[in-house]
């Protein structure tokens, strides 16, 4: 299952993303930290990590750098 995300996240890279202008305010975009949160915590917090960030991705969002955290936690960072 995780793949199968990761896989999809990839098809929106390379065919949904090039078709739409630049939005993300983060570094990394919200769809490379999707697939590291994946990567790095598994299926279900890499999810939950992942759907946090593109909730949080909207104009009203300083954005920045934004890594994945090296350890998982339900807590939000504060800025």
């Amino acid at each position: 299952m995780k793949r199968l995300l990761i896989m999809i996240v990839r098809f929106y890279q390379r065919y949904i993303s090039p078709l739409k202008p630049p939005t993300c305010r983060f570094e990394p975009t919200c769809s490379n930290y999707f697939i590291q949160a994946l990567e790095k915590h598994g299926l279900l917090k890499g999810l939950f990590l992942g759907l946090r960030r593109v909730v949080r991705c909207n104009p009203l969002s300083k954005g920045g750098y934004d890594p994945v955290p090296e350890e998982f936690s339900f807590k939000l960072r504060r800025r």
